[in-house]
């Protein structure tokens, strides 16, 4: 048991780990445009970023794909810019639902680059290759989304309801605010 609850806190805290902040900041872009009554569709696509984050340290533990970290490094921030500007050039839109499919699987995708990230030091914890720890590290880590997406839709709350700020203007700060924390990350890790 005690293995679930180091496996279980290492999800957690490649979640919440503020100097590897890129996971939360794909997930504040990913439910800014949303509220609370939208919380099944969020709970949806924050399982899928988890399903995708999750296969792709499957498939690098177990030596099915190998990706150079040098262009996963590049990815992740273009991940986190690519959902960002989908919120400001919808931001305030009525046809945001009608692709939702689509959002579905970009976020499966993007879950997939982003867990390639952590494949590497992933497999030198996880010697033995079994998969229990993989899919306690992955329940640890849907945990620590709970969290970062609660806590970003209350801010949104907060901000909507009692500083009046609409919906749309929400979405564009967020996303605007995003957008200039990842810009340094794509010169850091630009790859040419």
């Amino acid at each position: 048991m005690s293995d679930f609850w180091l496996y279980l806190k290492l999800g957690l805290n490649h979640v919440l780990d503020w100097q590897a902040y890129d996971h939360i900041l794909f997930l504040i872009v990913l439910v800014a445009a949303y509220s609370f009554s939208s919380w099944k569709r969020i709970f949806i696509l924050v399982s899928l970023f988890t399903i995708g984050h999750t296969v792709s340290l499957l498939l690098a533990n177990y030596n099915v794909v190998s990706v150079s970290s040098k262009w996963i490094e590049i990815l992740i921030p273009v991940t986190i810019l690519v959902a960002a500007l989908y919120n400001l050039f919808t931001s305030g839109k009525n046809n945001r639902s009608e692709k939702v499919g689509l959002f579905y699987v970009i976020t499966v995708f993007f879950g997939l680059i982003h867990g390639f990230g952590f494949a590497t030091y992933y497999k030198m914890i996880n010697g033995d290759n079994e998969i229990l720890p993989l899919l306690e590290f992955a329940l640890g880590v849907e945990f620590a989304q709970i969290i970062i997406v609660t806590l970003v839709l209350i801010l949104s709350f907060i901000f909507q309801s009692i500083f009046r700020f609409n919906k749309k203007d929400w979405v564009l700060v967020v996303s605007s605010i995003v957008i200039g924390v990842v810009i340094p990350m794509l010169q850091n890790n630009w790859p040419f």
